[in-house]
């Protein structure tokens, strides 16, 4: 069950680098475009807005892989706080943008949140 809370642990933090990426660097282009339903013209006006967004997401990605390579009781603490970190990024984005948020940010952090508190 410790190997299933690192797993997704990992993929939370690799969830994190890909918004990261698509935030930062492909908000303009076809991908970033179709993400965000925008028109050119409007991707070009929220770039730094998304860029800022990215890099939040960065840092919680960040912190999760600080969790899993810090020892002991530090490392649980970097795992739990940023876990709930991204949860609240999750409810938050599910209320004011999408609703569908709340799986693919939410969901996946409060599993490994779960799993991470049982394997404590």
């Amino acid at each position: 069950m410790k190997l299933a809370s690192s797993a997704l642990l990992v993929l939370v933090a690799a969830l994190h680098v890909y918004f990261l990426v698509l935030e930062m660097f492909l908000w303009q282009g076809p991908k970033g475009r179709a993400l965000s339903r925008m028109d050119g013209e409007m991707a070009l006006a929220t770039a730094p807005l998304a860029a800022n967004q990215g890099l939040y997401n960065g840092f919680l990605a960040a912190g999760l892989i600080w969790g899993l390579i810090a020892p002991g009781s530090a490392g649980l603490h970097f795992k739990i706080f940023f876990l709930v970190c991204v949860m609240a990024a999750g409810l938050y984005g599910a209320a004011t943008v999408n609703r569908r948020i709340l799986l693919v940010q939410f969901a996946p952090a409060a599993v490994a949140l779960a799993l991470v508190l049982l394997t404590r």
